[in-house]
């Protein structure tokens, strides 16, 4: 598959970011835990939560991480990256 880059759009990928930490921290309040106890069940730093929490500073995670805070919240990680369809 071949990407177009005229298509490709800095603002709007920052946005797809933004929205899986967001989407990160409504799961984990729907869990009822905290950053720290999801920082703990992950295996992820407290400060990484916070960070990818953040809409301030779009924080790129990895597939592993995502895969690791997804078990932790016992949420399936296509619920964490599915921003389309919110």
């Amino acid at each position: 598959m071949v990407i177009n880059m005229d298509y490709y759009n800095e603002k709007e990928y920052q946005m797809f970011i933004i929205k899986i930490g967001l989407k990160v921290g409504y799961y984990r309040r729907l869990a009822g835990m905290t950053q720290e106890q999801l920082s703990e069940c992950s295996g992820m730093s407290l400060n990484f939560i916070s960070q990818l929490e953040g809409p301030s500073a779009p924080y790129v995670p990895s597939l592993k991480s995502l895969y690791k805070i997804s078990k932790a919240l016992g949420v399936p990680v296509n619920k964490l990256t599915d921003v389309e369809n919110d």
